[in-house]
């Protein structure tokens, strides 16, 4: 639920209430055009959004929000492609001010020109991940697979790094093969939405934001809020989890104890294939704890309405048919603009589906073949990229981390490339550079007169140690006055001197550093003690080429390769 103020939940439960709409159409030139009431036609506009299907809750969902709307303009529709539009819902409270909700951002999609309108149909910015995700495999967090997709597409996410490694699976590292449907950067965002037990949708900043289903209730939906409404007998419940591993095609079931609830099938996840059956098991049942929260009564109603309201958000109602004592979820909403808000929560019954959901377990599903390499002959090469940068420093950091197993007796190898973009320290250096100056000093003998005015008073002499010059000074004696001096002209012949002074000077200057970069491999959690690469290297970008072989790999054995880098 958008965070609103108790003033506005007062006064949207109110027999009578007081609002207005608004809206900015901003072209892809920088043309901004503002609407309101007056110019949308009444009863064309509504905004749709939802967070599963029509028949029964999922996992994963990333849905995109559609708004249709008319109204009177005479804007070019030709100018319309990717433009963006806001829409604001403004409340009037008792004491005569005005709270306002945003309703989203959205793209236009369609622009259609009427005889006098303008019929418009927007989506938000979910539709921008249907951008093609590339096929190289990748390992990384599940933060790092949704940061690499909002920075393609170009959609903030509104989620912290922090929030997302809390969850449950939300610190495990997670590996994408390159058997697998993944198409998308939507399909991406799909599989990881499952992995962490919730949903994508694009809240109505306009940012990527993952949520969960939960068990608060934030509202409570009166009988006399209600236009019309259908309440389901039964609750929905979920007791167990089916994912399918891809390689032994077999349905893998986790199920809590009783078990006499409902079966999400996750079908065949590509982050969840390919691990040990330890580590899968942890992730299913981490996906069923967070399904385990949903106790939910489906539900269909027309209500008066709170824009403020989301997918997601659990609820309970009140008075005729409804029962006070359940909660239930709003999988669906649609809110007409200027009119009556539309509420859905589907769901399956338990006791009607838990049949199939037995059945489910024997049940492989579609599969990707895997060619049988051992039938074959052929070799088997796996490839892979890490999703986002790691930083290296003077503590062990994890660089690589592979499983594998093969059928039979058989060897492997290893390669990788790692690009590193290296910032050493710089180093002070500090030295003396010590060495011998020569002052030469010329010699003269003779005499020379010379005559002027000074501002010095009387007569001076003066000497030198090699030959004797002597001149005369007279000075102003009232005045004390300095002029300029003539010098007399020298005559005479000599031979000069040197003379030889040792110098010893402190010199400091800087130079670029060096770091040591360590390798480290480790083969099913022993350390390779024999093989240990190291390079020196100077700032700046440079490849790291690693290779190790690892020969008589045991048959039907699950191995783990650790590649471990720090740098000092």
């Amino acid at each position: 639920m958008y965070p609103v103020s108790d003033a506005f939940l007062r006064a949207v439960r109110s027999n009578t209430r007081k609002y207005f709409w608004t809206g900015t159409i901003i072209t892809k030139g920088g043309m901004t055009y503002e609407f309101g009431a007056k110019e949308i036609v009444k009863g064309s506009g509504y905004i749709s959004r939802q967070c599963c299907g029509s028949t029964e809750i999922e996992l994963g969902m990333v849905y995109a929000a559609e708004m249709g709307i008319t109204f009177l303009s005479d804007i070019d529709r030709y100018t319309l492609e990717d433009a963006q539009v806001t829409l604001v819902f403004h409340l009037v409270l008792a004491d005569g001010s005005v709270e306002d909700v945003p309703m989203g951002v959205f793209e236009v999609s369609e622009a259609n020109r009427l005889a006098k309108c303008l019929e418009l149909k927007v989506y938000d910015f979910m539709l921008r991940f249907d951008k093609s995700f590339n096929g190289f495999e990748t390992v990384g967090t599940a933060y790092d697979f949704i940061a690499l997709c909002c920075k393609r597409c170009k959609v903030e996410f509104a989620n912290k790094r922090a929030e997302i490694d809390a969850m449950p699976n939300g610190g495990v590292t997670l590996s994408v093969y390159t058997e697998n449907d993944i198409e998308t950067c939507r399909d991406m965002l799909f599989y990881v939405a499952q992995v962490l037990g919730g949903f994508f949708i694009i809240n109505r900043e306009g940012k990527l934001e993952l949520r969960k289903y939960g068990k608060d209730p934030v509202m409570k939906v009166e009988q006399r809020h209600r236009f019309s409404s259908s309440f389901s007998d039964f609750i929905t419940r979920y007791t167990a989890v089916s994912s399918t591993n891809k390689q032994t095609q077999i349905a893998e079931y986790y199920a809590q104890d009783p078990d006499n609830g409902l079966t999400m099938n996750l079908g065949v996840n590509p982050l969840l294939q390919f691990g040990l059956e330890e580590t899968r098991e942890m992730l299913c049942r981490n996906i069923l704890a967070d399904l385990s929260v949903i106790r939910y009564v489906p539900f269909d109603s027309d209500t008066i309405g709170n824009p403020a309201l989301d997918p997601g958000d659990v609820l309970t109602f009140a008075g005729g048919q409804a029962d006070e004592e359940q909660i239930t979820c709003i999988t669906s909403i649609r809110q007409k603009i200027g009119g009556k808000q539309s509420l859905k929560c589907v769901g399956k019954n338990p006791r009607l589906a838990q049949a199939k959901s037995r059945n489910d377990k024997n049940i492989s599903g579609l599969l990707n073949q895997i060619e049988d390499n051992a039938k074959t002959g052929k070799i088997g090469i796996h490839t892979f990229t890490n999703a986002s940068a790691h930083e290296i420093g003077q503590t062990k950091v994890k660089l690589v981390s592979i499983q594998f197993a093969s059928s039979e007796e058989n060897h492997m190898q290893f390669f990788a490339q790692v690009v590193v973009d290296v910032a050493a320290d710089p180093v002070e250096r500090s030295a003396e550079a010590s060495g011998t100056v020569v002052i030469p000093f010329p010699g003269e003998s003779g005499s020379g007169t010379g005559s002027g005015t000074g501002g010095s008073d009387g007569t001076s002499e003066s000497s030198k140690t090699e030959n004797d010059v002597t001149g005369n000074a007279s000075g102003n004696e009232d005045t004390g006055s300095t002029d300029d001096i003539s010098g007399g002209a020298d005559a005479g012949s000599g031979n000069g001197s040197e003379v030889s002074v040792d110098v010893c000077l402190p010199v400091k200057w800087q130079e670029d550093g060096q770091v040591v970069c360590h390798v480290v491999f480790e083969f099913n959690n022993e350390e390779i003690v024999e093989h240990c690469p190291v390079e020196t290297w100077h700032s700046g970008k440079h490849i790291l080429s690693l290779y190790y072989p690892i020969e008589k790999i045991v048959a039907n054995y699950t191995n783990t390769f650790n590649v471990y880098l720090w740098i000092f």
